[in-house]
């Protein structure tokens, strides 16, 4: 028994064994309950039930961030909050690349939860390796994280004056062509199946084969990566204790992939998001440089500079698309 308990209280990357359990019970809780029991049967999902799906996963954010604050004190619930409200916000720009996923494949509305659930497994892996070599590498060599703020001011500059971008064309991505010269593809889907066993003429035995929902799930993983590029590094620039970081994206993940279904109707309105989002990576990619100079920024400011930013780039953006919706009718 002490020595279990022991085991529980030892730290684990920082943060003691047992607070990491309770984070992983929670998410597999979550999961289950959201696949096993809200999604049994497939169906589409509205925009209804898209906002009560985010309001549910939102609020047992916010409750973690209580918990933490109870549990390892007020300035590591406010890095939470700060990354949470950073990641949610910087992965938003990926509701547009995940509709136009689905929508090149043809994906029905049924069955996009599943391929956007799957998806977050592949994130909860993908995060853990990213956040962890971000932490090693870190520790080992302080000036990352100079390099860290350096490439999030250019992100942020970069964003701020960037014309808008073209649809990329995905029939002409490397990965999706490498799949399918290399692996048996079919050309329809299979229900809400991932992969099928089809017969194909003059074979004795049925040959397994992925389905374009597959495909799909495959593009959206390798799009979470390459926005990670930028999300990761900008939560590393709140806080570097891993458990921080690696808490606040799955959750916010959880709950902008719950929130899809709602956001995919309506981005088209956050004209002035892009440019909200630009500010907000030029202000955590400077506090680092300003670190050495003025001394470490309050973890209550960042949160209320992050999230001032945010809502103001929202609200003109609500603004603006109502003035125009309104002149646009006779």
């Amino acid at each position: 028994m002490n020595n279990l308990l022991s085991l529980l209280t030892s730290p684990m990357l920082g943060t003691p064994t047992w607070l990491w359990l309770s984070f992983f019970t929670i998410v597999i809780a979550l999961l289950i309950f959201d696949l096993g029991v809200l999604h049994r049967d497939q169906h589409e999902i509205e925009m209804r039930e898209s906002l009560l799906l985010y309001s549910g996963y939102f609020s047992v954010g916010v409750l973690f961030g209580v918990w933490i604050w109870h549990e390892l004190g007020a300035q590591s619930a406010l890095e939470f909050y700060t990354g949470f409200l950073v990641e949610q916000s910087l992965s938003m720009d990926n509701v547009f690349v995940m509709a136009l996923i689905l929508g090149f494949f043809d994906i029905p509305r049924r069955y996009q939860h599943r391929v956007l659930f799957w998806g977050i497994i592949g994130v909860i892996v993908l995060r853990a390796l990213m956040i962890g070599l971000g932490t090693a590498l870190v520790q080992r060599f302080e000036w990352m994280l100079y390099l860290f703020g350096a490439f999030l001011l250019f992100s942020g500059v970069k964003m701020l004056f960037s014309h808008p971008e073209h649809h990329p064309d995905l029939a002409q991505n490397p990965l999706l062509r490498f799949i399918r010269r290399h692996f048996r593809i079919t050309d329809h889907l299979y229900d809400g199946h991932f992969f099928v066993r089809l017969q194909p003429p003059g074979q004795p035995h049925p040959l397994l084969y992925a389905t374009p929902l597959f495909l799909a799930l495959v593009l959206i993983e390798l799009a979470d990566l390459v926005f990670a590029v930028d999300s990761v590094p900008a939560v590393f620039a709140i806080t570097q204790d891993p458990f921080i970081v690696y808490t606040s994206n799955i959750f916010a993940i959880l709950g902008l992939r719950s929130l899809y279904f709602a956001l995919a109707a309506l981005m088209h309105r956050f004209i002035y998001l892009k440019y909200a989002l630009a500010l907000v990576l030029v202000f955590i990619g400077g506090k680092i440089f300003l670190h050495g100079l003025i001394g470490k920024i309050p973890a209550l400011l960042s949160l209320g500079v992050t999230f001032g930013l945010l809502a103001g780039g929202v609200l003109l953006s609500l603004l603006k698309t109502r003035e125009q919706n309104q002149e646009s009718k006779p």
